[in-house]
């Protein structure tokens, strides 16, 4: 792919301008790229709306001419991550020219504006901007390294049979193989079905044949927004026995994890960049002021330091710590600090890390919480998954089937999809996890829920079960939901004509596209079957 641009006709001076302002011998070139790189660090991002912003009548630049070679993967993969899309996309040029166009404007204007303000001002003030924000709280939901990490996690290499239904005519038994990699780009699955419908059981027994397959090397974690009553629990008592799960009810029950584990607690640099991830999380869920995540800061650094026996403090550890720095001054940081601490959500001891993730738990939120609780515990718990197992490497591919490690399964997930704050992890989460063999299967009541803004999030799930939902003649939707062409919509939308609790439509690669079936329920295979 080439990527030859040209700047809008206004900017055109506006280079020549600027390059005038570095040092003798400097090159038109470079102030597009510098301007590139501004206008990314300023947080715009542009819509395909907004494709049109800047006309192409001026500066024009030539692929080898504007990266010099040596630096175009570089600024190819700053366009990737800013947007979330591969090196492939046919829209980098579009953004590399609207970025370029974008920033000879905005540094323009600072020039402008500040008759005494050089070009070595403006370097010297955002390279050291760009040092505050290696340790400044990140703004993004990424990885943070750690090299420390001692947590040793089974895998499954062979192909994963999940029998998901039955032919309604026949009887005959129906298979999708999700880790199969040369059918599948990723094992995430998307299961949309309104209450009543099968999904739920649908997915229960899609996890105890993933434990019975793999002798339970790819353990599970059921995240249930809704919780369980005391009746919900006894009907569940055959499930959590034949899976061997610990079912987990939040608060009464503290969760097996210290949710700052992840952090590499050896390492400074790295130790610096977990807390301040482990920061961000608490402010993004409780609205706290960027005083407060100073305060919180603090308090976790010392705690850190206090532990010298090289284990990872509890979140109780620093809430006193923070109690201690604020004193009677209570706010709302002290507020979910104190909820996440006095609820004892998480254990305060974990002797040893690798027991989480080599269980299975069925983690039940129950409605006692409030929910900046929730929102805060659960993202706690999906932060230091998605860690750990980054940390720990992709798993290979073998004969042709994605070695397993995981699967987080998450049920009412349209809970998830209106709290807006969470969608960018989900949206990362996704993406980024799909080599590390961990599979992610959202359950959510409607297909209009994965759609949010600018990202659908069906898009990013491989496989789609579409089982009754109160919206059945969306076609657009439903076709884009089980990525359908017009042909193949057409002939869905007759099968979902006689679509009834219990049947499904899906997209499986073993299935002619929007087949009706009858899916798997785990009550019905259970008494039909027995323990088999």
């Amino acid at each position: 792919m080439q990527i030859n641009i040209k700047t809008s006709g206004e900017n055109q001076a506006i280079v020549t301008q600027l390059t005038k302002k570095l040092t003798g011998g400097t090159k038109e070139n470079v102030i597009a790229r510098i301007a590139l790189g501004y206008s990314l660090s300023t947080g715009k991002r542009f819509t395909q709306q907004e494709f049109s912003a800047y006309d192409s009548q001026g500066k024009e630049y030539k692929d080898h001419i504007l990266f010099d070679g040596q630096y175009r993967d570089f600024y190819i993969a700053l366009i990737c991550q800013a947007y979330g899309i591969t090196k492939n996309d046919e829209l980098i040029p579009k953004y590399i020219k609207l970025h370029i166009d974008h920033g000879l404007e905005k540094i323009n204007y600072l020039f402008e504006n500040n008759p005494q303000y050089t070009f070595f001002d403006f370097l010297t003030e955002y390279f050291r901007k760009g040092i505050d924000m290696i340790e400044d709280t990140p703004e993004r939901f990424d990885c943070v390294e750690n090299r420390n990490q001692h947590i040793t996690k089974s895998s499954f290499s062979g192909p994963i049979q999940i029998k998901v239904g039955y032919n309604i005519s026949t009887g005959e038994n129906i298979y999708c193989c999700f880790n199969d990699s040369t059918r599948y780009n990723n094992q995430h699955i998307a299961v949309a079905g309104k209450s009543g419908s099968g999904k739920t059981q649908f997915a229960l027994e899609f996890l105890r044949q993933l434990y019975k397959q793999t002798q339970g090397q790819v353990n599970f974690l059921f995240l249930d927004f809704k919780g369980l009553s005391e009746d919900d629990k006894i009907k569940m008592s055959d499930f959590f026995t034949e899976t061997h799960t610990e079912c987990i009810n939040a608060p009464h029950t503290p969760f097996p994890l210290n949710p700052v584990s992840f952090i590499d607690n050896v390492n400074e640099k790295n130790k610096l960049v977990g807390i301040n991830k482990f920061v961000d999380i608490i402010a993004k869920y409780s609205n706290i002021g960027k005083k407060q995540q100073q305060t919180l800061k603090d308090a976790t650094k010392e705690a850190f330091i206090q532990h010298k026996d090289g284990k990872h403090p509890s979140l109780k550890e620093i809430y006193d710590l923070v109690i201690e720095s604020v004193g009677d001054n209570r706010d709302t940081l002290t507020e979910i600090m104190e909820r996440l601490s006095e609820y004892e959500l998480f254990a305060s001891r974990v002797n040893d890390p690798s027991i989480f993730l080599n269980n299975n738990y069925y983690f039940s939120l129950s409605g006692e919480l409030d929910s900046t609780v929730r929102f805060t515990s659960i993202f706690l718990i999906i932060n230091y998954i998605f860690n750990v197992f980054t940390n720990m490497g992709g798993t290979e591919v073998v004969d042709g089937s994605r070695s397993m490690r995981y699967v987080l399964m998450i049920d009412e997930a349209h809970d998830l999809f209106r709290e807006k704050k969470s969608l960018e992890i989900l949206e990362v989460l996704l993406r980024k996890i799909r080599s590390y063999g961990v599979s992610i299967i959202l359950l959510s009541q409607g297909i209009s829920e994965y759609n949010q803004g600018n990202f659908d999030f069906s898009q990013e799930c491989e496989t789609a079960f579409l089982l009754p939902i109160n919206d059945l003649n969306n076609t657009k939707a439903i076709n884009k939901f089980l990525g359908l062409s017009e042909k193949d919509g057409s002939r869905t939308m007759r099968n979902l004509e006689k679509l009834d609790n219990g049947q499904c439509v899906s997209n499986i690669k073993e299935l002619q596209k929007g087949d009706l079936f009858e899916v798997v329920q785990y009550w019905k295979e259970r008494s039909e079957y027995g323990t088999s």
